[in-house]
């Protein structure tokens, strides 16, 4: 965003008429505003982007752009409402759903996340992360099916997703297929020998393998 915004700059003074062809087509709503925004000083962002709000309180972009700003800060209420308001001003970028439905997630509003997310995959099909965190709303509703589909939908776009694969895991465990967790964690572990999850993850499964099959002897001895 940074080499589109000093694009933007430059044109300013020369073209106004060029400049605001390089806003529209990379979804700029102000250089300054989301100039802020881009070198990750959010007080600042939020500000202008107010400001500019209210001058032109029906920007849907300006709006999404100050909910991404909130979010940034842990802002979740204030950030979702910016969300819907682009969403209700007719705004359709994909990862305005996708941010919007994460930000539900966070909320667990697990109605309003799915809804958000499934818009996300619609408009952004060909994106891992859409796919992905409508797997995680469903697995959180015990969708495990839904959420398996999703998963698979996700690492076929992109394999390298080390958080997929272990989720993918989780619902197979969930779904009862012990052995298709230990397959998908061992293969985890070795692959990405620091990503912490799976190997908590199969130490976990390890431990409830040993309660099983103790609670099994203890039960077998009893009945002898």
């Amino acid at each position: 965003m940074l080499s589109i915004l000093a694009t933007a700059a430059c044109l300013l003074a020369q073209d106004p008429i060029a400049v605001a062809e390089v806003l529209q087509r990379e979804q700029i709503c102000d250089v300054t505003a989301d100039y802020f925004l881009g070198t990750e000083d959010y007080p600042r962002a939020i500000e202008i982007h107010r400001k500019l709000i209210t001058a032109r309180p029906l920007d849907a972009l300006a709006h999404y752009h100050l909910g991404f700003a909130y979010g940034m800060l842990g802002m979740t209420r204030e950030e979702l409402t910016e969300y819907r308001r682009a969403v209700d001003l007719g705004l359709k970028q994909w990862d305005l759903f996708l941010n919007l439905g994460i930000a539900y997630l966070e909320e667990d509003e697990l109605q309003g996340a799915t809804s958000a997310l499934r818009s996300a995959v619609s408009l952004g099909l060909n994106h891992p992360e859409a796919h992905y965190n409508l797997a995680l709303a469903f697995e959180r509703q015990k969708m495990f099916a839904e959420a398996q589909r999703e998963v698979a939908e996700s690492l076929q776009l992109d394999p390298n997703q080390p958080d997929a694969r272990n989720t993918m895991a989780i619902i197979d465990m969930e779904m009862g297929y012990d052995a298709d967790a230990r397959k998908l964690w061992s293969e985890l572990t070795r692959s990405q020998p620091n990503f912490a999850p799976a190997r908590t993850n199969l130490a976990i499964l390890d431990q409830l393998d040993h309660r099983r099959f103790f609670s099994l002897a203890t039960q077998e001895r009893l009945d002898h």
